[in-house]
């Protein structure tokens, strides 16, 4: 994704103060807006971290992922939260429960709720290693995440069909046309180095929904994290509806 231009920028910001004035009218704490911010980018730690940091994409396979699983090869990959663990957080038990992100590791889900400090702990043990790699400010972030941050897929996702649940395609339109097609195009097809379409990458409804909610690494994309969650869901509805090519 690319960076914003000036005009870009200008609109973001406008997009800014209006959901800012949401968050008045609406009456949602302080507290929990700057709250939001910090699992936004928590999440994006926990999709690709190094990017995050700036920071070169490890060299060396992590010691814990299986060396018998696809992508034991490949460190940039098996360094991520997400690769282990899922975007859902369920690991084994959800979404890569099967295919060739299956890891045969657990989720995160059992943290859900759990002391942050707890979370640090366990994201600087000798299983995951992480305390060389990040700060503990960071890190810090991506506990939070992990304690507060995780959704309950299944209430927006058939893991199924791998379609929306409840999704209004017509309001999605309206959204993605007001927030997402500056970037990626009314037909989702940009920007061109994307690999392939927002229509084809809905074979990934999970991540796709993660990264609507958070925003990418290393990149200038809004975290909708904030917004109404039927919001993303009518997003996911329409970029369902656009062109495959």
């Amino acid at each position: 994704m690319r960076k914003f231009s000036k005009t870009s920028r200008i609109c973001l910001t406008a997009f800014g103060l209006a959901f800012v004035a949401g968050i008045l009218v609406t009456g949602v704490p302080y507290a929990q807006a700057g709250e939001q911010l910090t699992l936004a980018n928590g999440a994006k730690l926990y999709d690709k971290w190094y990017k995050v940091i700036k920071a070169k994409a490890p060299e060396t396979s992590h010691p814990a992922y299986p060396a018998d699983k696809k992508y034991a090869g490949k460190p940039a990959a098996n360094w991520r939260c997400k690769e282990c663990h899922g975007w859902d957080g369920l690991g084994r038990d959800g979404a890569y429960a099967g295919g060739k992100h299956f890891s045969g590791i657990k989720g995160i889900n059992g943290m859900i709720g759990a002391d942050p400090a707890k979370v640090i702990a366990v994201l600087k043990d000798a299983n995951h290693l992480y305390g060389d790699e990040m700060t503990d400010s960071d890190l810090g972030k991506v506990a939070l995440f992990v304690s507060r941050g995780q959704i309950d897929y299944s209430r927006y996702i058939d893991s199924a069909t791998k379609k929306v649940k409840g999704g209004n395609a017509v309001r999605g339109e309206a959204y993605f046309n007001t927030i997402c097609s500056n970037c990626h195009g009314t037909d989702g097809n940009r920007p061109k180095d994307m690999g392939k379409t927002l229509a084809k990458q809905m074979s990934n409804p999970w991540e796709v929904m993660h990264k609507i909610l958070n925003g990418q690494p290393g990149e200038d994309m809004p975290a909708l994290r904030a917004l109404d969650r039927q919001i993303v869901v009518d997003i996911m509805a329409h970029i369902s509806t656009l062109p495959t090519e």
